[in-house]
This record gives structure tokens, C-alpha cells and sequence, in this order.
């Protein structure tokens, strides 16, 4: 199941995303943020940042209906967030590869579309790289 470090690991390997610095987790691209840790709000305590909860963003209402209906065990939200194409999703529960899934597609709804090839040439090139990898595990 997935943690905190691999939503970095996974936020950083995407093109043109920046890590802000906060208590928590919180990555932007071309300024716009996709993921970040649940600031959990208590009335009467202090705000927590959970880096166990994801906030993710998923691009409209439908989107976030489905995934808060279809997966309840990855996926809920709050009255914060009524009307905000946003999700919570519990780190714990999700594997690194539907992880990585869900980050590429929050990253695409926020990308401009100009830099959007650039997902595709890392994509490449990450490939070129695990086949020399591959390449080379072979050799005597």
C-alpha cells in the first residue's frame, strides 16, 4: 500500500511539478495544485495535517461522485469540500500503481495544454531507460 513518500516520488517524476514547502505534503503544476495533505480541521483544536490523507484533485462533480460512490474504502470527502472537485483518499488503501494512476490523471485536468506532451516524451524516455536497465541485468 502507498505512504506519503510515494505520492512524492510519484508527484516529482511527473513534468513541471513543484513541491511547496508546508508541513505536509503539496505539489503544483504551472501553480496549480493536484495533490496535497488533508489539513484536518477539529472545532476547537488546532488544524492537523495528515500525510496519511491525500487530497486529490479530480476535475468536476461527476468525477468525485463516481470515485466517492465506486471505491468508499479509498475515497470520501467533507462539507469543506461540497461543491470543490476535490477528494480525499486514505493512502493506506491504495496501491502504488492506482496511486500513480490517479496522480498522473489530476495532473492532466491541471496541466496547460501546452506542456501536456511533455508527460508523453518522460513517459518515453523513462521507458528507453528501464529497457537499458533490462538490457544490461542480462549481460554476464
Amino acid at each position: 500500500m502507498a505512504d506519503a513518500d510515494d505520492v512524492r516520488r510519484l508527484a516529482l517524476a511527473l513534468p513541471h511539478v513543484a513541491e511547496i514547502d508546508s508541513d505536509g505534503l503539496d505539489f503544483r503544476v504551472a501553480g496549480k495544485g493536484f495533490v496535497w495533505s488533508y489539513p484536518e480541521r477539529t472545532p476547537g483544536k488546532p488544524r492537523l495535517i495528515r500525510t496519511d490523507i491525500a487530497v486529490l484533485f479530480v476535475g468536476d462533480e461527476a468525477e468525485k461522485q463516481a470515485l466517492l460512490l465506486g471505491e468508499p474504502d479509498l475515497f470520501f470527502t467533507t462539507p469543506g469540500y461540497d461543491g470543490l472537485p476535490l477528494v480525499m483518499l486514505r493512502l493506506a488503501e491504495v496501491k502504488v500503481e492506482r496511486l500513480r494512476e490517479l496522480l498522473t490523471d489530476a495532473w492532466r485536468m491541471r496541466v496547460p495544454d501546452a506542456l501536456l506532451s511533455d508527460l508523453d516524451e518522460a513517459g518515453e524516455a523513462r521507458g528507453e531507460l528501464l529497457r537499458h536497465r533490462e538490457d544490461l541485468e542480462g549481460e554476464p
